[in-house]
């Protein structure tokens, strides 16, 4: 439906408002469900009227009269409304009234596109028209055909036409409906009759050669067959060819003569022998042919058969901040900030031929057309002036505009609209998207839905300021996924060190996310932990490789598709890959406690995992070169970056400038390595993830997260055999204090004995060695296998 553009004003906030034609929704419905209502009733008075409007003509002027009833279904209103319609109005035409009625009820019902709804309403009516001047020829003999109007429409025209005047014009009228409406023209007709003789004559022929087929077998009758004896062949005809061979010459028969049938020879008939038949030897299927049995007898494979039940997410638990509002343009605005640039551009003698605004959510393009012989570099340095003659925050020139002949100013606007995540969701741009993993990012300047491919990035770096919306985009990253997939087909790994941004999701720590074996809370906030972590995901790297490199596949979607198709046998090791997704929140701050030891598992896996499923999305708050270094950003083609306060920072991030130039609050700049676009991100609140992640998390979940391959890393410790002599001279003081704590750990040793960390975790790998400890646990403190002071002593003792 066209939108209509309605008029705001913001300096007069005393002036009255406007009456604006535009329906909510809850309007819609009501409208729609009357029209529809309406048009059955119609209907119904129509069809009855026909079969009871000469007992109905008397009650006609006894309306009001409550007595009096009427045989038509309706009764006295179904017998008034049939009267004016039928024999006073269109005759049978009126029905196409009735018919447009009911459908525009039905598009405002479902609230559908009302550009073909206007179509239907202009080719209804001339076709009503039409066919009640048509009917108008018989009105003497049915008045109900034509009804009044057709008859005083034919009249009319007969009066200045003529009768073929009148027939001429209903003609041309019907070749234009089939021409424009139908699309009907002569050479579709003449192809239909052309296909329609090629039919005939293929039955035709196949009629023929069922006669030949029938003549032919009895041509090769044994009667009909004269064997020659074995003597020298006659002397061939002139037309006849010399052949050594046998050969079966068939000859076209006269019109006259009989069908003759030569065999012509130059051998004895052979003799009678009996016939030595070979058994066939029976090949061994393949593999293939056994999976295919497979999938014939149980179907192919359904990774999303465990919880099949699974319901995802519905659209109602995400809040509609623009409750069904589309964008308010304001004319005034518009008006004011075209005149403003043409009056700077002309400032500095620039000339512009043309002008164009297209409104976005929070910012305006304005595209303009300079004047031949004009510099673009000229209007690229002008920047700084446009903006202070617009009194913007901040204005971004795009020259050129790529793909178009036209140089683009982006303005804010002053009343940014917010973009919901719940408009972004229920668009059909991302629910018909056909991708591996879905990401609706929020929408362009155009108020187009921007969604993009995760498997196609293959890796997504967001960068920028404090407070512009990197925790927002990554909310809505993770919950386009869980709108769109199923928890068998993908798995988050978080590493939150803020501790306090992806808290909310760990209610679906057993349907979507995966951790280490001995992890007690899946999503990661210690920085420690973070390098198990990855390291275990390039074990897994590994793992997947070495299942693609058995299966003969090149990506993890073959791979899966084989597995689906049941051509991979469990017991070698083959199971279906879930994508995995790993969602770091700061990148920052762990490039600054562990740097080369998370800097190049990172590494490693944005070079090789993009073929097994492995997908890694970074944010950072600090886009310095120390933080993105060139190996990440080699790596990582698919860039946001939100507002920064530098160029440098700008150009660190999207290799440009640009970022410098966003308002905040979610605008933002992607590139996936080629030109940028602009994008007002999605906003999805806090509490509506936590809607979404309760809904979740309350259905029937997998018995755990899923899990990692196990990794233990060089502090893990090992029981290893330490002589009694190589003992730290602290060990008997180390000893008491874990027996007295109760509790494994280095860094309680660090705490009470002011050690440092490389004495402590030996301390401890010479206490397990002892056997006052146990062995590694990972996150958990190990456990104390001694339990009081005498058990100690009597182990020293013995030891």
């Amino acid at each position: 439906m066209a939108r209509k553009k309605t008029k705001t004003t913001t300096k007069k906030t005393t002036q009255p408002k406007k009456l604006t034609l535009k329906l909510s929704k809850q309007q819609k419905i009501v409208l729609g469900s009357f029209l529809f209502l309406l048009g059955i009733a119609l209907l119904f008075s129509f069809i009855s009227f026909f079969f009871n409007w000469q007992a109905d003509q008397s009650t006609l002027d006894s309306l009001g009269d409550r007595s009096v009833e009427s045989q038509n279904w309706l009764n006295k209103f179904g017998a008034a409304i049939g009267d004016f319609f039928i024999y006073q109005g269109f005759g049978v035409a009126s029905f196409a009234l009735a018919i447009l009625v009911t459908l525009t009820g039905f598009y405002y019902f479902f609230d559908k596109e009302k550009k073909s709804l206007r179509a239907y309403w202009f080719w209804g009516i001339i076709v009503m028209l039409w066919f009640a001047i048509f009917f108008g020829f018989f009105s003497d003999s049915a008045p109900l055909l034509g009804g009044m109007v057709g008859f005083e429409l034919n009249d009319y025209l007969q009066d200045y036409l003529g009768l073929i005047g009148t027939i001429l014009i209903l003609a041309f009228f019907a070749i234009v409906y089939f021409a424009i409406r139908l699309k009907i023209t002569p050479e579709l007709v003449g192809s239909y009759l052309k296909q329609k003789k090629q039919s005939l004559q293929s039955e035709l022929n196949d009629e023929d050669d069922d006669d030949f087929s029938e003549y032919r077998d009895n041509a090769f009758d044994k009667d009909n067959i004269d064997l020659p004896k074995a003597k020298p062949a006659p002397t061939p005809s002139a037309t006849d060819e010399k052949v050594d061979e046998p050969v079966l010459q068939q000859s076209k028969p006269a019109p006259s003569e009989e069908p003759v049938l030569k065999l012509e020879t130059t051998q004895a008939p052979q003799e009678d022998f009996e016939i030595e038949i070979e058994e066939p030897i029976e090949e061994e299927e393949l593999v293939e042919n056994l999976s295919t049995k497979l999938v014939q007898d149980f179907g192919e494979f359904d990774p999303t058969l465990e919880l099949s039940n699974y319901k995802f997410p519905s659209i109602d638990l995400l809040k509609d901040y623009t409750k069904g509002q589309s964008i308010t343009i304001d004319q005034e605005e518009l008006e004011e900030n075209k005149n403003r640039i043409v009056d700077t551009l002309k400032n500095y003698k620039i000339e512009i031929a043309h002008i164009k605004a297209t409104v976005g959510p929070t910012v305006t393009l304005y595209e303009i057309v300079p004047e031949a012989g004009v510099r673009i570099s000229k209007i690229k340095n002008l920047e700084d002036d446009i903006a202070l003659s617009l009194s913007a925050l901040g204005i971004r020139i795009i020259a050129p505009i790529p793909g178009k002949g036209t140089i683009g100013i982006e303005v804010p606007n002053k009343n940014a609209r917010i973009v919901s995540m719940r408009s972004a969701i229920a668009s059909p741009r991302f629910q018909n998207a056909e991708m591996e993993l879905p990401l609706t990012l929020g929408k362009t300047i155009s108020n187009e839905t921007f969604v993009v491919d995760l498997a196609k990035m293959p890796h997504l770096l967001m960068a920028g300021a404090t407070g512009q919306g990197k925790s927002v985009g990554l909310n809505a990253i993770l919950t386009s996924l869980l709108y769109k997939k199923h928890p068998a087909e993908v798995k988050f790994v978080l590493v939150d060190p803020k501790k306090v941004e992806l808290t909310l999701f760990n209610k679906i720590e057993r349907h979507y996310l995966a951790k280490l074996p001995d992890s007690e809370e899946a999503i990661i906030t210690d920085n420690a932990k973070v390098i198990n972590t990855l390291n275990s995901l390039c074990i897994e790297m590994d793992n997947r490789y070495d299942l693609l490199k058995n299966a003969l596949a090149r990506n993890i979607k073959e791979y899966n598709a084989k597995f689906k198709a049941r051509k991979l046998n469990p017991n070698d090791g083959h199971k279906y890959l879930p994508y995995i997704v790993l969602v770091i929140d700061e990148f920052a701050d762990l490039i600054m406690t562990a740097g080369k030891e998370v800097e190049t598992p990172i590494a490693r896996l944005a070079q090789l995992a993009r073929a097994i499923g492995i997908h890694l999305i970074v944010a950072t708050q600090r886009p310095s070169v120390n933080v993105i270094t060139g190996i990440i950003k080699a790596n990582f083609p698919a860039r946001i970056a939100f507002r920064v306060t530098s160029k440098i920072d700008s150009r660190t991030i999207l290799d440009s400038q640009g970022a410098d130039q966003l308002i905040g609050r979610g605008d933002m700049l992607f590139t996936q390595g080629n030109e940028l676009t602009r994008v007002q991100c999605a906003f999805v609140d806090t509490p509506e993830v936590e809607k979404i992640t309760e809904f979740i998390g309350s259905q029937k979940a997998y018995p755990d997260a899923h899990h990692l391959p196990e990794y233990v890393g060089e502090e893990g410790g090992t029981s290893l055999d330490i002589d009694v002599s190589d003992r730290d001279v602290l060990f008997m003081e180390a000893a008491e204090v874990i027996v007295i704590a109760q509790q494994g750990s280095a860094s309680l040793l660090q705490r009470k004995l002011k050690l440092g960390y490389n004495r402590a975790g030996r301390i401890i790998d010479q206490l397990e060695a002892a056997g006052i400890v146990g062995p590694f646990e990972g996150s958990k403190a190990r456990q104390v296998l001694v339990s009081d002071m005498n058990a100690l002593q009597q182990q020293l003792n013995n030891d």
